[in-house]
């Protein structure tokens, strides 16, 4: 729960900003990911606005954030390395609790970092929020989970064009922060069943990740000590889970650090290779944006993890 009320204080702290439509940078394109009627759609929805924040005590690293509402119709957004291309592509799931999408901290300041190692960046504008938003069970789980959805439909789409975006089809991974840490997981271990009903060929291409970046992921366990995975993680983890790597920090006020120990240990048992740092300071949402703070340097990690499965070389 306390994502969600997380999620919540950006949307009251953006609440009073004009909105508009978001809209990648020149030269990037929205590509939707539905060719027709999106599944299990939420009836009679909002109109999807962006706001950026203006108040200097909300800034994260001295910089504003931009927030996008009510998505409706997912998309995703290709955005092509700089210079060499070592076929590997990224997908990236901005957080924000499964009400928000922190569209720039967690999305394309990422791609912008992704692209300059030579990795291909799909931005992905998942569905928010869940049609079961703010009832008791949201941390357990909800009953309607379009954002999986959107997830297992985008990487059945990137492999399905991987030649015409040069990508190679085995080294395409996930990348999400908080909410999107949870995506992360979830996309993981549900690769064997679509959750929607197939409707082109890009869905029978495989939806497993070859790996998985997970960064203060949240809603990941419940209970009073939050080690207690959730069912639909718990009891989906094989061995077939892509190897995976996890950052948190012991000071996370929001989902807190038992929630990443639950799901290193799962990963472990089932001997799937993992990495975990875990840093004394930091909280929570903060992107890649530099500090003075150790943990902020965790793209670095992430390149040196990368090259040392293979997926990228120096």
């Amino acid at each position: 729960m306390k994502s969600l009320l997380f999620a919540l204080s950006i949307a009251t702290a953006f609440s009073t900003l004009n909105a508009q439509t978001w809209q990648p940078s020149t030269g990037h394109t929205q590509i939707p990911l539905w060719p027709g009627k999106v599944p299990d759609a939420v009836p009679n929805p909002k109109p999807e606005t962006s706001e950026t924040s203006k108040s200097p005590h909300e800034f994260i690293a001295g910089k504003p954030v931009t927030a996008i509402y009510n998505v409706s119709i997912p998309t995703m957004t290709v955005y092509s390395p700089k210079g060499k291309n070592t076929g590997a592509a990224v997908i990236v799931f901005p957080g924000g609790g499964y009400e928000i999408l922190a569209i720039d901290l967690e999305g394309t300041e990422v791609c912008d970092w992704l692209t300059s190692r030579g990795i291909t960046c799909i931005l992905l504008k998942y569905r928010v929020p869940a049609p079961d938003r703010g009832k008791p069970n949201w941390d357990v789980y909800p009953k309607a989970p379009i954002a999986w959805q959107d997830a297992q439909r985008t990487l059945g789409l990137v492999r399905h064009r991987a030649a015409e975006w040069h990508i190679d089809p085995h080294k395409i991974g996930v990348l999400g922060f908080s909410a999107g840490g949870h995506l992360v997981t979830v996309a993981s271990v549900h690769f064997d069943k679509r959750l929607y009903a197939p409707v082109d060929a890009a869905d029978k291409e495989s939806c497993r990740p070859d790996f998985a970046i997970a960064i203060y992921p949240g809603h990941l366990s419940f209970g009073p000590d939050k080690l207690h995975l959730n069912p639909d993680i718990r009891d989906h983890l094989t061995s077939r889970t892509p190897p995976t790597f996890i950052l948190q920090n012991e000071d996370d006020y929001v989902d807190g650090v038992n929630q990443s120990l639950a799901y290193y240990i799962a990963l472990k048992n089932a001997k799937v290779p993992v990495e975990m740092h875990l840093y004394a300071q930091g909280g929570h949402a903060f992107g890649l944006r530099p500090t003075k703070l150790p943990a902020t340097q965790w793209p670095k990690l992430v390149e040196t993890w990368l090259n040392t499965i293979g997926m990228i070389s120096n």
